[in-house]
């Protein structure tokens, strides 16, 4: 069986409704479950030597993580930076020049609570004047996830709301919790599903009440006036670059390094407001 499931053509209005609309879409089994407890294996190993490093696990609220990761540590990257879904939504929302900045993963631990709701990182001015999205977030869950298990929220068309009152441009006020509440979606992922998003639609992590942890991974994806990549270290060896296809390498803004460096983690959030719910 191939680790990648048949997917139809993609419609660009489509994915442009969906983005611009609720603020996020999904490719249901876009891979086989088994490519995604590879994905699951290989999160879990990078997590456990991610604590054990100062800075190699940063807070995202109590009892949850982000860790940011290189791509040649993960199998599957190839894949998924090349999944005709992911190629089609990136080229489609941001253009044909799009770049990957990140990847990393968030891991809610049993005991997860609420998260404050936020966008990842204030809303630029394409988007504030523009009216127009310049970044995407790909999201893969690696296991299937149950309502107990603390599953994303997303307060669908909130991606255009003026930041009015949020603490450091990502934070509203606690008097707009009721509009997001009622907009609220809560997602049950599957593995080998893909989820894309704007990370300037308000969201939140909702309480992990079960006994296993939740790891998603992260792919951070910008058009090329978009600064998100400020925030990161995308880093590949020089001998892992070059055997990719021409194809992806156009598309990575990264640092060719001789070996990896461990990644000092620039997007912080639980210094700022993340651990108030």
């Amino acid at each position: 069986m191939s680790d990648r499931a048949e997917q139809p053509d993609f419609d660009v209005a489509t994915i442009m409704g969906g983005l611009y609309g609720d603020g996020i879409i999904g490719a249901k089994r876009a891979f086989d479950p088994a490519w995604a407890d590879r994905l699951h294996d290989d999160v879990l190993a990078l997590f456990r030597e991610a604590v054990q490093r100062p800075g190699g696990a940063v807070g995202r609220g109590p009892n949850r993580y982000y860790v940011e990761i290189h791509p040649e540590e993960i199998r599957g990257f190839v894949d998924l930076a090349t999944h005709p879904w992911v190629t089609a939504v990136s080229a489609a929302i941001l253009g044909a020049d799009y770049r990957i900045v990140e990847i990393g993963f968030d891991v809610p631990l049993p005991g997860a609570a609420y998260q404050p709701w936020h966008r990842d990182f204030p809303s630029p001015d394409a988007t504030l004047t523009g009216r127009r999205l310049n970044s995407l977030a790909f999201n893969l869950t690696t296991v299937d996830v149950t309502p107990e298990m603390g599953p994303f929220e997303i307060a669908a068309g909130t991606q255009w709301d003026v930041p009015e009152g949020f603490e450091h441009g990502m934070f509203p006020p606690k008097a707009l919790y009721p509009r997001y509440e009622s907009r609220a979606q809560q997602k049950l992922a599957q593995r080998g599903d893909i989820s894309a998003r704007s990370a300037l639609t308000i969201h939140r992590g909702t309480p992990n009440r079960s006994s296993v942890p939740r790891p998603a991974l992260v792919l951070g994806v910008d058009a090329p006036d978009a600064r998100n990549a400020e925030r990161h270290d995308l880093q590949l060896t020089r001998a892992y670059f070059e055997q990719l296809p021409g194809s992806l390498k156009s598309h990575l803004a990264c640092r060719i390094v001789d070996a990896l460096e461990p990644i000092a983690q620039a997007h912080t959030i639980e210094g700022l407001v993340m651990g108030e719910a």
